[in-house]
């Protein structure tokens, strides 16, 4: 009994231990790590772990249901698409085709309506943001500099920094873009609750606006960038210029470091297939929705295009590929959420799930993405 008694106050002391060390040196936020992620039995960000952090709300308005197209689900998935949706674990799949769902399906306990975290495809709503910013002359151009907003960034490099550099991933700035190191900037960004300061300690390392490099941290400073320039929080602004014109059927949440705090602008909105696909129908259409215009078409068509012909799986917060001889642009996110858009067919894509296929040998797209594709256009052929 005595040994039992031992032990147990020795294994508290080393707790406490460690948890002096976390503060000691500025890593307490892994504790938040712990309790929200590994302690849920994840090994990194999940579709629902919105519900264990501290969000702000997206309003909807009045709903606009998508048309549901005569042959609703007549056709079956292909023994190809069931079998990725069983393999990465897939929650949803929709397939809009001329602006009606055409095929829907959805897996576990998920529906239409459930809430699953879009990752990163909230950066592709954010450069919408800065889209419609520059529309209300809240923001001059794409050539706007950062520090007009934050004058922190005034070093050699970023001082040159613009609003357009850190939407197309250019950004020069120190951020390690890695999901699975615990002590990573990206792991810090995700459970800190300062985000604030951590985007505020940024610095740049090259010259902006030369090279692509896919940095989360850019989106985060962008968000701020907004923020300061509307006066509202980000979420407000989705709301009042996107959610509510574009008449999304639920309201969403975006998740917060902190109480009433800032959003994670560069992933983690918490919503369904068919409003998210929303996003992909405004740009599909230009930026108008029921002939009122959200964005700029010329933005919108500067986005959906390569700002570096070196790297041209990315635009301004989209991603692009040629694939099939198709102009495909799409909102992509951790571990494979996908809005996916082919405007010469009148075609959107969306899958949502917990995991994506690995990558191709050089290749900028997973394997999954290829597949919703192909599969997709396999089901349409037996269209009757």
């Amino acid at each position: 009994m005595r040994f039992l008694k031992n032990f147990l106050l020795w294994l508290v002391g080393i707790l406490l231990l460690l948890v002096m060390l976390l503060y000691v040196f500025n890593v307490d936020y892994l504790l938040k790590a712990v309790r929200t992620i590994y302690l849920n039995g994840h090994k990194t960000a999940f579709l629902e772990d919105y519900k264990h952090f501290d969000n702000r709300t997206i309003g909807k308005g009045v709903a606009q249901p998508w048309a549901i197209a005569e042959d609703y689900n007549s056709v079956q998935p292909t023994q190809a698409l069931l079998d990725m949706h069983k393999k990465i674990g897939s929650v949803a799949f929709l397939v809009i085709k001329n602006d009606s769902i055409w095929n829907e399906s959805y897996y576990e306990d998920y529906d239409k309506d459930s809430k699953s975290n879009s990752f990163s495809m909230a950066k592709s709503m954010v450069s919408a943001s800065l889209g419609r910013a520059i529309l209300e002359g809240k923001i001059k151009s794409l050539d706007q500099k950062v520090s007009d907003f934050f004058p922190e960034f005034n070093d050699q490099y970023s001082k040159n920094l613009t609003v357009g550099d850190l939407s197309s991933m250019s950004s020069g700035l120190n951020w390690d873009e890695s999901y699975y190191s615990p002590f990573s900037i990206t792991t810090r960004a995700y459970f800190d609750e300062d985000l604030k300061g951590v985007i505020l300690g940024l610095k740049g390392i090259s010259e902006p606006g030369k090279k692509y490099k896919y940095l989360s941290g850019d989106t985060q400073l962008l968000g701020m960038c907004i923020e300061k320039a509307t006066g509202k929080s980000l979420a407000e602004y989705v709301s009042e210029k996107f959610w509510k014109p574009m008449g999304a059927e639920n309201e969403a949440l975006w998740q917060t470091d902190k109480e009433n705090g800032i959003v994670k602008a560069y992933c983690c909105v918490a919503s369904n297939a068919r409003d998210f696909a929303r996003f992909g129908k405004l740009y599909k259409q230009c930026g108008n929705w029921n002939n009122q215009t959200l964005l700029d078409s010329t933005f919108v068509s500067k986005s959906i295009q390569p700002r570096f012909a070196d790297s041209p799986q990315y635009g301004y917060g989209w991603w692009l590929s040629d694939y099939k001889n198709k102009h495909i642009f799409y909102m992509r996110g951790h571990l494979g959420q996908y809005v996916i858009v082919i405007p010469e067919d009148d075609l959107i894509i969306v899958r949502l799930g917990h995991q994506n296929d690995k990558l191709k040998n050089g290749d900028s797209h997973s394997v999954d993405f290829y597949t919703y594709i192909d599969e997709t256009y396999k089901m349409l052929e037996k269209r009757t």
